[in-house]
């Protein structure tokens, strides 16, 4: 049975579900400080929040996946790009400012929420990172493979991008046959891991969304739900499965 907490004045509330959010090192500057300091931007907080999750930081250091067991579900966030190192590859003059200890972590707490067949959401660069974990490739810099630059029109713009769903996916579930999504990538999925299942793609052939098989929630999208809050289809399914995990226990 779930656990309950006080509300202060003798009344239970149910506890609502854990989400874990991972995060990057990099430079950071607030007030007279610099220095390198965790980082996530605050719309991923404001969406589980949003959602009735409670969001908790995991950051790229003293990795232990057994912190997993303490939680309802996770997030990969997006970000930097992934090291073609890890799924030997040379680099390509536009693979950029790549971060190989945070590659590493999030591999490891991948495996780990896939053995738990803890709810898995994985936004962006986390939907890459979650291909190559399971033994897939990435295609470097999409403009090569599309011809085009809509999927990252220019620094810090979205892009709006149609998506052709899979009806019978849990993607299509949520979204339907189609959907109108906020993205922002130069990079995306070149060979797709066994394990997935793509389940949407972009006009131009990009993979959008995919599923890891046999699991109950574990699914990647390439696009930022997070930047829309109007739509928190995916964070609130992603907390309801974590709510039916934790009242399970």
């Amino acid at each position: 049975m779930a656990s309950n907490d006080s509300d202060g004045k003798g009344r239970k509330e149910p506890v609502r579900p854990r989400i874990g959010i991972t995060t990057y090192l990099e430079p950071t500057v607030w007030g007279v400080w610099e220095r390198e300091a965790a980082l996530l931007p605050r719309v991923y907080l404001d969406a589980v929040t949003a959602a009735g999750g409670v969001p908790l930081l995991l950051p790229p250091v003293g990795t232990d996946p057994t912190v997993l067991e303490l939680l309802d579900g996770l997030v990969i966030a997006g970000g930097c790009d992934v090291d073609p190192g890890s799924y030997d590859a040379q680099p390509h003059p536009e693979t950029l400012d790549t971060r190989p200890g945070r590659d590493e972590h999030e591999a490891v707490l991948i495996k780990a929420a896939l053995d738990l067949d803890l709810p898995l959401l994985a936004i962006c660069r986390g939907l890459q990172m979650l291909n190559v974990t399971l033994g897939g490739t990435l295609q470097q810099h999409l403009p090569d493979v599309v011809a085009h630059d809509e999927h990252r029109p220019s620094p810090a713009v979205f892009g709006q991008t149609q998506v052709k769903v899979e009806p019978d996916s849990l993607t299509g579930r949520l979204f339907g046959e189609q959907t109108t999504v906020h993205c922002y990538h130069h990079q995306a999925l070149g060979v797709v891991a066994p394990a997935l299942k793509v389940t949407a793609r972009a006009g131009d052939g990009t993979v959008e969304a995919a599923e890891v098989d046999g699991r109950e929630f574990a699914l990647g999208v390439q696009w930022h739900p997070e930047e829309n809050p109007e739509d928190l289809r995916l964070f609130t399914a992603l907390v309801a499965e974590g709510k039916k995990r934790r009242a399970s226990r």
